[in-house]
């Protein structure tokens, strides 16, 4: 397993360092380096990045204020010289707050607490046994991470899974705001009980429960309007014949 990362100081000699770190740690792979926040934009949206090494005093932005306006992150350890960010820290729930300069030491334990995170986050764990018919799925639960916590889910209160690059969108009964995870369409799917979710698109899977109307490969449910993909146009009705709605 490795955690891809991005490394952002202002100052060559701070880059040039995490690198070298970076570089002693087997399950780290740098895919970039970047002075400043707008760079690490930049490289967030260009590449899958697990864990970032964010300076705080930065020019344009405080890495403080910069992780404050991502919607999505990454785990994040924060490599500064100043310690009066410690407190502030806690509260955007980063993996470790490192003060320069950093020990080869002190670098990996770090290291090594982001890849322990890793590991606990990428479960995705149905509690309980399938259903011994459709309609018990209201048992059915998951776990998922959000930010940096796990998130229960009823699958009964499940109306579709929108697969978005390495993050799903999960859209609920329950909240007009879907429940945003990293995970991959593929591995949801595999969570799920086959005889209640069918993946119809590349990018969706609906909860059979929840249809509405189906029209010219278009299913309605609630004010979303899901694609059919034409190969999965008479898997789709056959399950639906199935449960004879």
């Amino acid at each position: 397993m490795q955690l891809q990362c991005i490394a952002i100081d202002d100052e060559s000699l701070g880059r040039k360092l995490l690198q070298e770190n970076i570089g002693q740690i087997p399950f780290l792979k740098l895919v970039g380096t970047g002075k400043n926040a707008f760079e690490a934009m930049d490289l967030l949206e260009k590449h899958t990045v697990d864990l970032m090494f964010l300076d705080i005093q930065m020019p344009g932005m405080l890495g403080t204020n910069f992780l404050k306006s991502l919607r999505q992150k990454p785990m994040v350890i924060l490599v500064t010289a100043y310690s009066n960010y410690a407190v502030e820290s806690y509260d955007l729930e980063v993996v470790d707050y490192l003060m320069k300069p950093v020990s080869l030491e002190r670098f990996t334990k770090a290291a090594y607490k982001a890849l322990d995170l890793f590991r606990k986050n990428q479960e995705v764990v149905p509690l309980s046994t399938p259903p011994t018919k459709l309609g018990a799925a209201d048992s059915e639960t998951l776990y998922v991470n959000v930010e940096y916590s796990l998130k229960k889910i009823l699958l009964a209160d499940v109306t579709h899974i929108e697969g978005m690059k390495d993050y799903v969108k999960i859209h609920l009964c329950s909240s007009s705001k879907p429940v945003i995870t990293k995970a991959t369409l593929k591995g949801i799917g595999e969570k799920l009980p086959n005889n209640q979710f069918l993946r119809v698109h590349k990018s969706f899977i609906i909860n059979l429960e929840k249809i509405e109307s189906i029209r010219n490969h278009r299913i309605s449910i609630g004010e979303h309007e899901i694609p059919v993909s034409e190969a999965n146009m008479d898997k789709l009705l056959k399950e639906l014949n199935h449960m004879k709605l």
